[in-house]
């Protein structure tokens, strides 16, 4: 499959996608471990909640994890992820002596992810989310998404783990390509691509998609 044909008509099929700076990195973190394992209304919502009752991150590092979680209740797994939020601030202020992870927007690519993969609860496609979307660093995020258009597009098989998943795609996609890439695949698989009743029909990659000759050819036997 090749990526700039899957790049092209996902543009011609949603339109140009540019990144654009997001909000902080520390910012960014917390807002994608309360997305973790939640929809995106009910993560938003415990965000704002948070932002809401603390007047900045210092404050949320310094509060009782119960307090932290009665504010992201409505997020789900609160208790979880408050002492998860809390952690991952404490540390960051033992190893930075203050809360701001712009340096990471410095670093070669691979010691960032790193960096950010040592904090507690962090993991791959954690990390990829903070330094794409808040420092357009090319950083692939897998999620469940771009790991199922993926596979059915024949990029990666389906023994591929999710974490496996992030270094060889992140790998076949041009540097300067990997945002747009990533947002056309979340978009393809919450429109189209469907997890149990794929849009076969309504797909424009659909003559270059394994998943769609395999279909097909299961059809004529």
């Amino acid at each position: 499959m090749n990526i700039d044909l899957i790049l092209d008509l996902m543009q011609q099929e949603y339109g140009p996608r540019r990144w654009q700076p997001a909000q902080d990195p520390v910012s960014e973190l917390i807002f994608t471990i309360l997305s973790q394992n939640t929809s995106d209304t009910n993560s938003k919502r415990a965000y704002k909640s948070l932002v809401d009752k603390f007047s900045d991150w210092e404050t949320v590092a310094v509060a009782g994890a119960d307090q932290i979680a009665r504010s992201i209740k409505t997020g789900g797994l609160a208790e979880v992820k408050a002492r998860r939020i809390k952690h991952i601030l404490e540390e960051i202020n033992k190893r930075r002596g203050y809360l701001d992870l712009g340096f990471l927007g410095e670093l070669p690519l691979y010691e960032a992810k790193s960096w950010l993969r040592q904090l507690p609860g962090v993991g791959p496609k954690t990390a990829a989310c903070v330094l794409l979307f808040s420092l357009g660093r090319p950083a692939l995020p897998v999620d469940t998404h771009v790991f199922r258009v993926a596979n059915r597009l024949g990029l990666i098989d389906s023994k591929t783990s999710p974490e496996r998943a992030h270094d060889l795609l992140e790998a076949m996609i041009p540097s300067e390509d990997v945002y747009r890439f990533h947002v056309y695949m979340v978009e393809h698989g919450r429109r189209v691509c469907k997890s149990q009743r794929p849009r076969c029909s309504l797909c424009v990659l659909r003559e270059t998609c394994h998943f769609y000759r395999e279909d097909n050819l299961k059809c004529q036997k």
